[in-house]
């Protein structure tokens, strides 16, 4: 797992926008036999299960996005849409709030059978975080799992899953949808059976009696049994592969191949009748790290689309293009540093002896000497002259509420030049009694070129301060890997949180205490309280007040520091059509099924 991390909901321009998607026409496959399209991603994906904690970044998220289909999804705009020829949900009660969703008929897996209540019962026992473990920790092992959400096991019956709310949670239509297969999970966890039904006869069951010995299995091969980083055509083919089970998908496509940091192969899937058809009969994501290399690649014919963290050589490069074209914009995703308070570093109150005031001094030092400005000027102005600071942890800059919120949450603490923030940061070492050099074992994904520029200005500048900054990269975020890292070992790190969705709650994730993108161990009442309390508050002004209050504590914890909005850069050759950007995590991947082939648009 080794790029941007997906912020499942987080607060960004407002409250969802629905729309509804229109009436169906019968389906009827535009698929171009024998055609083929290969686009360039910073990463490949290591594993098919984008939900799990250890499988939530994007690049596990892409080849799952067109490999399977859902209730919703966002365009360009962004706006939400309905995908009615897959399923169906409505409210059916306010008190509780209570839904119900209905796939249809037609919908099956690559394998041919049904997705139905077994899958959403899946997708909902690890996403609910229903079962716990006897140290309390979570059986199922969800990236953000929600226990404090719903606690009364859905209704199941045949293709609909019904399920009441423990309270009027805001961004209830963002919140659910089917995941991996059940029949296919619980095959791989429980080889003696063999046949669909009875697996998911038996996990409903399972699940009803509350069985955690048989559902034990289960939970592992949801966990890590989607982890795959080699797999050949055979072993995916849905028949009889030796990994297919791994690799059922309910969409256009399904996976093909995978080779280890490389490329994945996906192929139309022949059984898929419901939704918009896509064109290539093949679509290979390619892992290509360096976007210079991407840029030549499409201008050599080898790949047709490709993206990347843009910097001022990119762009010249990407506009020098003979036979492609480009677009550009801010992404909903944003660069930070977050700090490490429990692994005996420089940023943890264990290492004063338990004096927190002391360890908040070191943190705070620590901040003000990133050098927000340097990086903002001399690698993201030249691709957006525009660009500003981003001073908000919960709000992108520009959306309503983002003003009010800066002027309010204790930002302005790292106001002022570089210099004077490093002026600042030794002053407060020194009050604090903190000796110099303090090492701080910093970690950026291997070979992410901004990243390791970011890194230089980083150590140069906190080097003034007595920061001796300690370049500890490593390319498979494994920090993030609860199974691997109970605890974070880098004392600081540098990645972007990107938005897959406009909600404005699920910010108690990566903060709330003891939550499983919560790698830095942050952990304050405040925030929780008032998070939990966003979630059921309709009143906009009143959402305001308590994203205010729960950036307060963050700055004034100095747990994170935001640094700039992601600018994007998409860029494609002109035989392919159909290629737009979303600001959302999904990015250019969004309308897949629109990519053709110039030639068979005219």
């Amino acid at each position: 797992m080794k790029t941007k991390r997906i912020l499942a909901s987080v607060a960004a321009v407002g409250a969802s926008v629905l729309v509804l998607s229109g009436c169906a026409l019968p389906y009827q496959s535009e698929v171009i036999e024998g055609t083929s399209i290969t686009v360039g991603w910073n990463d490949i994906a290591s594993e098919f299960n984008p939900s799990s904690a250890s499988g939530n970044n994007v690049a596990n998220l892409l080849p799952s996005y067109v490999a399977n289909s859902g209730f919703n999804y966002y365009d360009n705009t962004p706006a939400l849409l309905l995908s009615e020829q897959f399923g169906t949900y409505q409210k059916t009660s306010d008190e509780p709030l209570t839904v119900k969703y209905t796939v249809n008929d037609a919908v099956t897996w690559s394998d041919g059978v049904a997705v139905d209540g077994a899958d959403m019962l899946l997708a909902w026992v690890a996403g609910f975080g229903y079962f716990k473990n006897a140290d309390d920790t979570y059986t199922f092992l969800h990236a953000a799992p929600r226990d404090d959400l719903a606690s009364t096991l859905p209704t199941v019956s045949g293709k609909s899953l019904e399920f009441a709310y423990d309270k009027k949670y805001v961004d209830w239509e963002i919140n659910f949808g089917v995941g991996v297969s059940a029949h296919g999970t619980v095959m791989l966890a429980h080889p003696d059976i063999t046949d669909p039904a009875d697996a998911k006869a038996k996990f409903i069951e399972a699940v009803t009696a509350g069985d955690t010995a048989w559902l034990q299995p289960v939970a592992d091969a949801w966990n890590t049994g989607y982890q795959v980083t080699d797999a050949t055509a055979a072993d995916t083919d849905p028949t009889d592969g030796a990994m297919s089970k791994v690799f059922l998908s309910n969409g256009p496509y399904r996976v093909e191949e995978v080779v280890t940091d490389s490329y994945v192969t996906l192929v139309a899937n022949p059984l898929y009748t419901w939704g918009p058809s896509p064109k290539y009969e093949r679509i290979t994501i390619r892992e290509i790290a360096d976007p210079t290399a991407a840029v030549q690649a499409v201008d050599n014919g080898d790949v047709q689309v490709a993206s990347g963290q843009p910097t001022a050589d990119l762009l010249a490069l990407v506009e020098g293009l003979q036979n492609g074209t480009f677009t550009g914009g801010d992404e909903a995703a944003y660069e930070h540093v977050d700090l490490t308070f429990n692994n005996g570093g420089p940023f943890d109150p264990a290492t004063y002896g338990g004096d927190a005031a002391t360890a908040l001094a070191a943190r705070q030092a620590f901040l003000l000497t990133i050098p927000r400005d340097q990086i903002l000027d001399t690698i993201i102005k030249p691709l957006n002259p525009n660009a500003e600071l981003r001073n908000s942890l919960l709000t992108i800059p520009g959306s309503p509420n983002y003003e009010a919120i800066v002027s309010a949450n204790g930002s302005d603490f790292y106001s002022g030049t570089d210099a004077e923030r490093v002026e600042k940061a030794i002053g407060i070492l020194a009050d604090a009694g903190i000796s110099t050099p303090i090492d701080v074992k910093f970690w950026y994904p291997t070979g992410n070129v901004r990243r390791s520029q970011e890194l230089e200005l980083i150590q140069a500048n906190s080097l003034k301060a007595g920061f001796n900054v300690i370049d500890t990269n490593e390319p498979n975020w494994e920090f993030t890997d609860p199974t691997l890292y109970p605890i974070n070992p880098h004392d600081a790190v540098i990645f972007a949180w990107s938005s897959s969705s406009l909600a404005i709650t699920g910010n108690d994730q990566q903060y709330g205490t003891d939550k499983p993108s919560n790698f830095q161990d942050y952990a304050n009442p405040t925030v929780d309280e008032n998070l939990a309390a966003l979630e059921t508050e309709l009143d906009p002004a009143k959402q305001v007040e308590l994203q205010t209050a729960v950036e307060a504590a963050l700055w004034g914890d100095a747990a994170s520091l935001p640094i700039f909005q992601f600018p994007g850069l998409t860029w494609w050759d002109k035989g392919t059509t159909g290629v737009s950007s979303n600001p959302l995590s999904t990015g250019y991947f969004w309308n897949y099924w629109e990519w053709a082939p110039a030639a068979a648009a005219q």
